[in-house]
């Protein structure tokens, strides 16, 4: 079995914790907790006939990506890029946040996620869909909706 550092950013709020604990416990909470720090989780997953470990970082949020810690990127071998679909300030800025991590981790892959799909009304998504098409994967943490699909998408990228 492989091991994969995967870590995963965004700004304050977009939903990162619960991203991840909906990816590795398949539950929902409702408290909000702010991550100080970093926050470590690991999950198997089987792709394409082969068991990967992810070892999950889930990093405090920040609306500079480049305030993160150095040392908790170093060692990635793929990035979850997250933000809040309800709210813009998350994610007006994310292409130039992945463009930073391209330029500074090159050949490692990111993954960018918009979060919160269950707080948009009904069919907005089809009607939004031009807006978002610079994201890999819309989901939702708190239904669970294609949070295993973008999860497995990643592990295809880095192990392909």
């Amino acid at each position: 079995m492989v091991s994969k550092k995967i870590v995963v950013v965004g700004h304050f709020g977009v939903g990162k914790t619960s991203l991840i604990r909906r990816f590795v416990e398949d539950s929902f909470s409702d408290d909000y907790k702010v991550t100080i720090g970093v926050h470590i989780l690991k999950k198997t997953l089987n792709v394409n006939d082969q068991d990967v470990s992810l070892i999950l970082w889930d990093t405090e949020g920040t609306d500079d990506i480049e305030e993160i810690r150095k040392a908790y990127l170093m060692g990635t071998h793929g990035f979850v890029l997250v933000c809040d679909l309800t709210r813009e300030a998350t994610y007006i800025n994310l292409e130039s946040q992945k463009k930073y991590l391209e330029e500074n981790f090159p050949k490692t892959p990111i993954l960018s996620i918009g979060n919160k799909t269950d707080l948009l009304p009904k069919g907005s998504i089809a009607d939004a869909k031009d807006q978002f098409d610079y994201l890999d994967a819309l989901v939702s943490a708190k239904e669970g909706n294609n949070v295993l699909r973008a999860f497995e998408k990643l592990t295809k990228m880095i192990i392909k």
